[in-house]
């Protein structure tokens, strides 16, 4: 298992500082923790660039807070997109076959607008399940602010869900067609 964060080891504790026990804990049960670890560019990682996983999951993904614009905002709205779309194309350069990218997200006003489903379909993925997301069912997980307000303080869960996706088979049979060569060219 392989856990990663944005910011490194020592801005991650000064934001998050409840972290440490977590981070800890980790260590002890064999888990590999990564610090700037960029979702836009994870396949691209060092670390991460040679590995393959069954399961990649994003909880509550968000691209920042700032403080001119609000949740509803249609420019923040459309970072957050960017941010899903470009996190499901590494995903998939990652993920083994038949394995899965799940992402945990809210599913109500203004975060429906953010058409996950589409955006994982663009990339290559298709929506294998959709299950309500429930705190309880992960002892001693928090959900906390991504960004510099309020960054320790938890956020309203309401109506989550986890969004469950595959690859799709015609996509990645496109995709490798392209790489290797084979296949028509029209002529």
């Amino acid at each position: 298992m392989v856990a990663t964060s944005l910011d490194s080891k020592e801005t991650l504790k000064t934001k998050h500082w409840s972290c440490v026990p977590h981070l800890k804990e980790l260590k002890r049960l064999g888990c590999l923790v990564l610090h700037e670890v960029d979702v836009y560019d994870m396949d691209g990682h060092p670390t991460l660039m040679t590995m393959k996983f069954d399961r990649i999951i994003f909880n509550f993904p968000h691209a920042g807070h700032f403080p001119w614009l609000c949740e509803r905002d249609d420019c923040l709205i459309e970072m957050h997109k960017e941010l899903l779309m470009d996190f499901f194309r590494s995903a998939c350069e990652m993920l083994t076959k038949g394995g899965e990218v799940h992402v945990s997200h809210r599913d109500d006003y203004p975060y429906k607008g953010w058409n996950i489903e589409e955006l994982a379909k663009r990339a290559g993925l298709d929506l294998k399940d959709k299950v309500e997301f429930r705190k309880m069912d992960y002892p001693g997980y928090h959900n906390k602010r991504g960004g510099d307000i309020k960054s320790n303080k938890t956020f309203p869960l309401r109506e989550c869900f986890t969004f469950k996706f595959s690859s799709s088979g015609e996509f990645n049979s496109l995709r490798k067609m392209m790489e290797t060569g084979s296949g028509s060219n029209g002529l």
